[in-house]
């Protein structure tokens, strides 16, 4: 019989690993919760309806399709068939796919239920979301989403709170070394106008936003095999180039993008997140104007941001950005301007590895295991744990009698912090042997001791 195996791109996760997943799950949700976010989840598959076009072409081609159940191929002509053109048979096929993100199911739901939520409507949303894409290191083809949007609002502010949450998980998680990556579409815009590039700027922006994974020479030749010539690719490496502080760097833009309208309204706009920042009481340590981030999604209007942690090969672990248009592609009249971001656990979870950054708690399962000799102290020990359990305190007895070792074995392996050990003595006596597994030491106490230690 053949073994069975998993689809190219997908994971198990085992109790170790869910562990640490939860850790990071949990944090990043009381951070949301904290900043006045609210939950929502949404199907797993939506209509290709929903899906397509909202992604751009890239996006498109890489949406999981669902084969419409029973007999998928009853009516489809059979002269698509024998052209064996995927794309014209696809729609007689298939009416849904899985989700490719959280955003744009996001704005299904605000047009679907506008007249029952107040705006602004700040959600939050951790589910899973799938692509298919070519696995490789940090790039899976399922994996979780963790997103905080806010809709019906215009206020910049929004843009500098993304900023603080951004930086309040990294903190919490213990990640010291990282960029938070912002610029403006329409300052990606200014550049287009600036090296008239108009009406190309969909491939002028996906290109240079792989300038920092391929590097300079591979962007100028992939744009010049796309029609751009040799003046253009210099005024635009010339912008592009520009270093500094983002002060400096701003002031920098002024200038060159003067002639653009667009651009100087991108500029004004990061600058008044900056400020936010100033007055917030933050500084912008740790956050960049770079002028190369483009982020493939085409729906995003205004700012957009990413996150990479600088000390591991993974790519980004977070991005996001504003979008004005979205609710609109949904037929909806009213415009609803929206701004989120999303974090990645996968590669959140395997920077922190890489990194050795989890903490040994976040290992740890119950926090006592009770050990027992023979049945009479076992039932005693159904009492003991019974007292654990309703001071919220986690705890499980071993579930049959055996040898002491074997128990105690089992409770180091499933990294148990403590065995209370009950024998005739104790419980005659009411006084029990607390063994600590991790450094080995023990003591004797009462039960109402050891409940009020452990609490603590």
């Amino acid at each position: 019989m053949e073994k069975p195996s998993l689809p190219k791109g997908t994971r198990d996760f085992g109790p170790s690993t869910m562990a640490k997943r939860q850790f990071i799950l949990d944090t990043i949700r009381q951070v949301f919760q904290k900043f006045g976010f609210l939950p929502l989840e949404t199907p797993a598959m939506e209509n290709l309806s929903t899906l397509t076009g909202k992604y751009g072409e890239e996006g498109d081609q890489l949406l999981f399709k669902i084969l419409n159940s029973g007999d998928f191929l009853k009516e489809v002509d059979p002269a698509k068939l024998e052209s064996r053109n995927s794309k014209s048979i696809t729609p007689d096929i298939a009416e849904k796919g899985l989700r490719y993100d959280l955003t744009v199911p996001f704005a299904r739901f605000v047009v679907m239920n506008r007249h029952e939520i107040t705006l602004p409507f700040k959600r939050f949303q951790i589910q899973p979301v799938w692509r298919a894409d070519r696995p490789q290191k940090g790039r899976y083809r399922e994996f979780f989403q963790c997103d905080a949007d806010v809709v019906g609002t215009d206020s910049l502010v929004c843009e500098a709170e993304i900023i603080f949450m951004i930086k309040e998980v990294m903190s919490r998680l213990g990640v010291i070394d990282y960029t938070i990556k912002i610029n403006h579409r329409r300052i990606l815009n200014g550049i287009a106008e600036a090296i008239q590039a108009m009406g190309k700027e969909s491939e002028l922006f996906v290109a240079i936003d792989k300038l920092d994974k391929i590097g300079v020479e591979n962007v100028k030749k992939e744009l010049s095999e796309k029609g751009f010539n040799p003046s253009q690719l210099d005024t635009l490496f010339q912008v592009l180039s520009i270093q500094g502080l983002n002060s400096d760097k701003i002031e920098s833009l002024n200038n060159s993008l003067s002639a653009s309208n667009s651009g100087i309204k991108g500029l004004r706009e990061i600058q008044h997140v900056f400020d936010f920042l100033k007055q917030y009481g933050e500084s912008d340590e740790h956050v960049e104007l770079d002028l190369a981030l483009a982020r493939g999604l085409s729906y995003y209007t205004g700012c957009i941001f990413e996150v990479k942690i600088n000390s591991v090969s993974i790519g980004s672990v977070s991005g996001g950005g504003r979008y004005d248009n979205l609710t609109q592609a949904f037929g909806a009249k009213e415009r609803l301007s929206g701004v989120g971001i999303s974090f990645g656990i996968d590669r959140i979870y395997d920077a922190m590895e890489e990194l050795n950054l989890f903490s040994p708690q976040a290992l740890l399962s119950s926090k006592v295991l009770i050990c027992h000799f023979d049945e009479g102290t076992f039932n005693h020990g159904l009492h003991v744990l019974a007292s654990l359990r309703k001071s919220g305190i986690a705890s499980e007895i071993y579930p049959e009698v055996a040898k002491l070792k074997k128990q105690l074995e089992y409770g180091s392996k499933k990294r148990i912090e403590h065995a209370i050990v009950i024998g005739e003595e104790e419980m005659k006596s009411g006084i029990f042997t607390i063994k600590n597994l991790i450094n080995g030491e023990q003591t004797r106490l009462p039960l109402e001791t050891i409940i009020q230690q452990l609490s603590n």
